[in-house]
């Protein structure tokens, strides 16, 4: 047994964090730990576990929640309440119900759900809308207890939502969903919404300024996280025993209006179109949001990958990606303040994973995570921003998004990540120096499911994996493993830009495999057959 696996099995979480928070236990349970060669990296993710539960406190009107940390006082529902939950349910699930139900729970009568709960009670002065809630909800319920009244609960808010949406913002009847302030998509400081107040008119979400020369705009953002919301209503409705096909009928119609009224053909982008019908050419991280809601077949993603989110002229920064287009006149580097008109944000950042791999475009994925894990077991802090040049931390500290990034990208990279379809992601890669020189950091992780305990150690060459102490697998360094719950192989996954060639060893005996980049392949008697061909974008310059 290497040392680095038995500190792993050696590795008390309550010491290790010095603190007595209430949800200790609950992380405790998921079983989750990381140990890597270098004591910094190590540090720094029980830093993140630490600050994470410094985040998890009660309202005056909610139990224990997540806050969105840092300045921010409160849970947001474009973030905190969505993406950030999402993510923080695979190790604190009763702390994500919580979270998510308590935006239910102060619905105002009309349908309206809080865009924040602040630490006094629920606020309602604007939508703010990006990661669909729906989504969300859906993957927590199928990675954890099935819990049916939970689901029911949600869904009956969420459909209540949908009423509200439909009734007051499409005040033109466009069928897309309208941004009537900045705050309406978190865009705060994009020139996006140059001459467009922060706020709605007379603070009511009801209402757009009606002397702005622009508003209301029809926002891309916006209307392609209702669309992917309906296609989760209508699994959600399934899997209740109600009528689906309304609410796919709904977002059938939600994506037709988002490509006519957003839509630029020539320069395969998505722009709000303002009251006069001209379209508000700022090209903003609204193209990764629109495509994390499951916009488009996979031959559209790729040509955005090419065109634009890795492209280093336009979003794909040494540190990406940027809140604005890097050739944008109004690209504005200045990390040192809440902005979405330059420097990259890490909401971005934990937004992007759902968008590639949707798409099955893993390699392309760790290409834009590994420098950002670099960069965050550099820093000292958790911020909202960081350089795009530099990877330097930038505004605020102690912020939910950026800690669980790492968390996060520890797992996809490294560690061992529970999917929503009944899967286990074992993914033989290990985090890498991006500055001076070159370093390979070995890790070892763990996590328990369904009652296992799975351990997986990467030594930059081999990755091996273990079920209650015992080796169930050794594989290819550049190879994610896929199993169900219980640990049974069931496919395998190309990480790396090259073809990786060697041996899975098994239980039952050695299994070749061969796999190239984003090649997916899939165990049929015995043996790992390809199901989905290998395929790279690679960065483009311009």
């Amino acid at each position: 047994m290497s040392d680095l696996l038995a500190r792993l099995r050696n590795t008390d979480i309550a010491a290790r964090l010095g603190c007595d928070h209430p949800a200790i236990a609950e992380w405790t349970a998921s079983g989750t730990a990381f140990a890597a060669s270098s004591e910094r990296l190590e540090t720094r993710y029980y830093q993140a576990v630490s600050e994470l539960l410094d985040c998890i406190k009660p309202t005056d009107v909610t139990g224990p929640i997540l806050h969105e940390g840092g300045v921010y006082h409160g849970c947001w529902l474009e973030s905190t309440g969505t993406i950030n939950t999402e993510l923080m349910a695979r190790f604190l699930p009763s702390t994500a119900s919580e979270t998510y139900s308590a935006f239910a729970m102060h619905q105002r009568d009309d349908g309206l759900i809080p865009y924040k709960l602040a630490a006094s009670g629920p606020a309602f002065a604007q939508i703010q809308l990006v990661t669909p809630l729906a989504r969300c909800v859906w993957n927590h319920y199928a990675l954890s207890a099935r819990d049916r009244a939970f689901l029911s609960r949600m869904y009956a808010a969420m459909s209540r939502y949908d009423d509200w949406l439909t009734k007051y913002r499409d005040t033109r009847k466009t069928g897309g969903v309208e941004a009537f302030c900045t705050y309406d998509t978190g865009h705060d400081l994009s020139a996006r919404f140059w001459h467009v107040p922060d706020s709605p008119f007379g603070n009511d979400p009801t209402r757009y300024d009606p002397d702005n020369p622009i508003l209301p705009f029809v926002a891309p953002d916006l209307t392609a996280n209702i669309a992917c919301q309906r296609f989760y209503l209508a699994r959600i409705a399934t899997e209740l025993g109600e009528p689906a096909q309304p609410w796919r009928d709904k977002a059938e119609a939600s994506l037709k209006a988002l490509f006519e009224q957003c839509y630029d053909a020539k320069d395969d982008f998505f722009y709000d179109r303002d009251r006069n019908g001209q379209l508000v050419r700022v090209q903003s991280d609204v193209l990764l949001r629109v495509l994390a809601c499951e916009v488009g077949d996979d031959a559209f993603f790729a040509k955005a990958l090419r065109r634009y989110l890795l492209n280093t002229s336009k979003f794909f920064a040494k540190y990406p990606f940027t809140s604005m287009a890097l050739d944008d006149p109004r690209f504005d580097p200045n990390f040192g303040q809440n902005s979405w008109s330059g420097p990259s944000n890490f909401l971005s950042i934990i937004r992007a994973a759902h968008a590639f791999e949707h798409h099955g475009r893993h390699v392309e994925l760790t290409w834009a995570q590994q420098p950002i894990l670099a960069a965050l077991f550099a820093m000292e802090t958790f911020p909202q921003t960081l350089s795009p040049f530099t990877g330097a931390a930038g505004y605020t500290t102690g912020y939910s998004p950026s800690i669980l990034a790492l968390l996060d990208m520890v797992e996809r990279l490294c560690g061992i990540l529970p999917r929503p379809e009944g899967t286990l992601w074992f993914t033989g890669l290990v985090p890498r120096e991006i500055i001076h020189k070159h370093v390979d950091h070995h890790t070892a992780y763990r996590r328990k499911v369904d009652g296992h305990t799975f351990e997986l150690l990467n030594d930059g060459k081999t990755a091996t994996v273990f079920r209650d102490g015992e080796q169930l697998y050794a594989f290819p360094h550049g190879i994610r493993l896929v199993t169900d719950r219980s640990g049974n192989l069931t496919g395998a996954i190309g990480m790396v830009a090259r073809m990786v060639t060697g041996v899975v060893e098994t239980p039952t005996g050695p299994l070749p495999i061969e796999a190239g980049p984003n090649e997916v392949l899939a165990l049929h008697h015995g043996v790992l057959v390809p199901v989905r061909a290998p395929d790279l974008v690679t960065p483009h310059h311009g």
